[in-house]
């Protein structure tokens, strides 16, 4: 053993195992736990504070690949260790995990995790493979399961260099498909100016080319008539060889329900990653939290997202009942999130009370529904593309489920629904304990912590749902569009897509409706009113100009012809009286 400590960074879920590997390994002396955490975004705030005071604090890290059970969560799992390994490249990762998968533990292997050890394993057993891990090493597949699983993945090659080209293949393509992730949500984002696009697609083409020719070099030829290229792309144009005619020629299998909700799920949490101002000129109610609470929640409610899709899979639950419970699901992610950001048991003080904060927020339901959650757009059609792939009909144009546009499309609108939720989770509290000192302590931002700054707020909001029920929302449905939120490199953006609305503007009345008749008057006046303002002021401006203009001008010329005349007469005047003296 070395006399250097070792220091470990452990993310777990289950608070139990987390309690007891915590006791276990604090009484072990050449151990530090620098920090244990529940969530992937937690693990991620506590490693960017180390980096800025000292990057020695943690030596390892040690995780669950995703809760262990859900598919979704596993692939979240595996998106978060190649977070870490982008930002951390030299911070080595142990999975502590139930997953037993093959294909999981060779996925995360290629991504560049150090080590597994499943659960269960002895502490002594446990310590030694963190101590090897750490110093740089490798520790893989020691359970007898995994060793045949790895096996019947990649049988030994009979050539000497096999395992070293196969290793520099992996690693290569795992730091690229990390690169082309972001490069592509980039990509995606709406009001991206053409300049950036254009880098940015230059960018793309160049890592889909790397990656087919790292695909090509490092295999052997037996591999590539045994191999199934996990990605879908095709070679780069202007390639000639067979195999690439041949991987052209047959199609890619379609993704499962579940593997195109995880594909879209993973981008969404490499967006996380993004900054969270809020650049609108419309306030959220989520701008009271500090960026890395704001993250936090959102993150959150990406994870109740994936449950609650897991639990109607189960459930084998058909489209018709789908659309039928569509406003129950939201209002249970709601409470589901609500719960858990603010612990379900978490209790504050005022005036000498123990008030359960969950328990009062709950009670506001009614309210944060018909205020924001009923109006979060186009909701059944997302559940219904996670569940059972239907296109996406947006635009005024059908979308086929696996197309690009498609996936751009469910993004945005996966995007608004999550910030949306977020909104909802934070009005109950900004209505009723705005400025309680305790919650502005733990959640709120710098900017917003003085009564008169939060008041400023409230108010803020406040007329900004008036504004929504009276007129906003009016002249969205009689314009056929919904306005949505999305995140972008620079923050939270606004964009606009269309969709036919025509049956809630037949329910519209009162000031809605007299809105909608001002814009329908305003749309039939206004091209003639312009024209009328136009011929008048033509009228106008020839009258200044041609006729009073050239009119005050010849008055002035004549003036000013007098003027000399006058002081000519006086000139002569004057040099014939100097003669005459």
């Amino acid at each position: 053993m070395s006399d250097r400590p070792l220091k470990l960074l452990l993310v777990d879920q289950d608070p139990i195992f987390r309690l007891g590997l915590r006791v276990a390994l604090e009484a072990i002396a050449d151990l530090q736990l620098t920090a244990v955490v529940e969530t992937d975004t937690a693990a991620l705030q506590i490693l960017a504070e180390i980096a800025q005071q000292d990057p020695n604090q943690v030596n390892l890290v040690i995780l669950e690949l995703g809760n262990g059970r859900s598919f979704s969560s596993q692939q979240l799992g595996l998106q978060f260790c190649r977070q870490l390994r982008t930002l951390y490249p030299n911070l080595p990762i142990l999975l502590l995990s139930s997953v037993q998968e093959q294909g999981l533990l060779l996925a995360a292997k290629s991504i560049g995790v150090s080590g597994y050890c499943p659960k269960g394993t002895p502490i002594s057993e446990l310590v030694t493979t963190m101590r090897q891990v750490a110093d740089g090493n490798s520790h893989w597949f020691d359970h007898n399961c995994c060793t045949e699983a790895i096996n019947r993945v990649s049988p030994p090659s009979p050539q000497p260099l096999f395992k070293l080209r196969n290793n520099l293949r992996l690693s290569g393509i795992g730091y690229i498909n990390v690169t082309l992730a972001a490069v592509t949500t980039q990509l995606q984002v709406p009001g991206l100016p053409i300049l950036d696009r254009a880098i940015l697609a230059g960018q793309r083409r160049e890592l889909l080319a790397a990656r087919w020719l790292l695909n090509r070099l490092l295999v052997s030829s037996q591999e590539k008539q045994q191999e199934n290229i996990l990605t879908t792309d095709e070679p780069p144009s202007g390639t000639s060889s067979s195999s690439a005619i041949q991987q052209t020629q047959t199609p890619p299998p379609l993704l499962t329900t579940a593997a195109l909700q995880s594909a879209l799920f993973a981008s969404c949490v490499t967006k996380l990653q993004f900054s969270l101002e809020n650049i609108t000129d419309i306030a959220l109610e989520i701008d009271i939290l500090r960026e890395q609470k704001k993250r936090e929640l959102l993150y959150l409610i990406l994870q109740k997202l994936t449950q609650q899709l897991d639990e109607l899979r189960a459930s084998e639950i058909e489209s018709n009942q789908l659309f039928e419970i569509r406003n129950t699901l939201i209002s249970d992610l709601w409470q589901a999130a609500i719960t858990d950001f603010f612990g379900k048991f978490y209790l504050i003080k005022i005036q000498d009370k123990n008030i359960e904060l969950v328990k009062l927020l709950l009670q506001q339901t009614e309210v944060v529904q018909r205020e924001i959650l009923n109006k979060i757009p186009l909701t059944w059609e997302l559940y219904n593309y996670f569940l059972f792939q239907t296109d996406l009909y947006i635009n005024n144009v059908s979308y086929s489920a696996f197309s690009d546009k498609a996936k751009f499309q469910a993004s945005m609108i996966l995007e608004n629904l999550l910030i949306q939720v977020a909104n909802g989770i934070v009005q109950p509290l900004l209505n009723s304990l705005a400025d309680v000192e305790i919650i502005k302590k733990n959640f709120y931002g710098s900017r917003l912590i003085s009564t008169r700054e939060i008041e400023k707020f409230r108010n803020e909001l406040s007329w900004k749902y008036r504004f929504n029920n009276y007129i906003n929302e009016a002249q969205a449905v009689f314009e056929s569009r919904y306005e949505i939120f999305v995140i972008a490199p620079r923050g939270i953006a606004k964009t606009s897509i269309y969709a036919p609305r025509n049956q809630e503007l037949e329910q519209l009345s009162n000031i809605p409706l007299l809105v909608t008749l001002i814009l329908e008057f305003s749309d039939a006046i206004a091209p003639r009113l312009k024209s009328l303002l136009a011929l008048l002021g033509s009228g106008v401006v020839f009258i200044l100009t041609q006729v009073i203009g050239r009119g005050l001008g010849l008055i002035g010329r004549g003036i000013l012809q007098g003027i000399g005349n006058v002081s000519l007469i006086e000139k002569n005047f004057r040099r014939n009286s100097d003669r005459s003296k």
